[in-house]
């Protein structure tokens, strides 16, 4: 059966330097093949360079900020969206005076997040992604 996902009860994921994820797919429906939500990021904010065990696709909702995908820095814009093939490093990073909102898609439901400089492994939903 269908539903509505209402944003404003969803629960918040802390994830380390004020950076808040809102996870809408959990637990995902029968047959469902991706996970999706929203990360917040403050001013000043930015995650580490990581690479995940799926596709990953990014919209920026509000404000603005940089995105470095195997090491090449872009400036996005608002809706600009990025599309991350499995295992490419990538970081996001708010550069802004204001809150910037990324909306996420993954192409699975077991979501994996590798640190470029450790090489540790971690579950990508709810660890802290710093």
């Amino acid at each position: 059966m269908g539903e509505l996902i209402k944003y404003g009860t969803q629960s918040r994921v802390a994830r380390g330097d004020g950076i808040e994820t809102v996870q809408f797919s959990n637990p995902p429906l029968a047959g469902q093949s991706f996970t999706m939500g929203t990360t917040a990021f403050p001013p000043g904010a930015s995650l580490r360079e990581h690479s995940h065990n799926t596709v990953e696709q990014v919209t920026l909702l509000e404000g603005s900020g940089i995105v470095e995908i195997s090491g090449v820095s872009h400036r996005l814009s608002l809706y600009d969206t990025t599309r991350v093939p499995a295992g490419e490093p990538h970081r996001f990073e708010n550069d802004s005076e204001t809150v910037m909102r990324i909306l996420w898609v993954y192409g699975s439901t077991e979501v994996t997040r590798t640190f470029t400089d450790t090489g540790e492994t971690v579950s990508n939903h709810g660890t802290p992604a710093r």
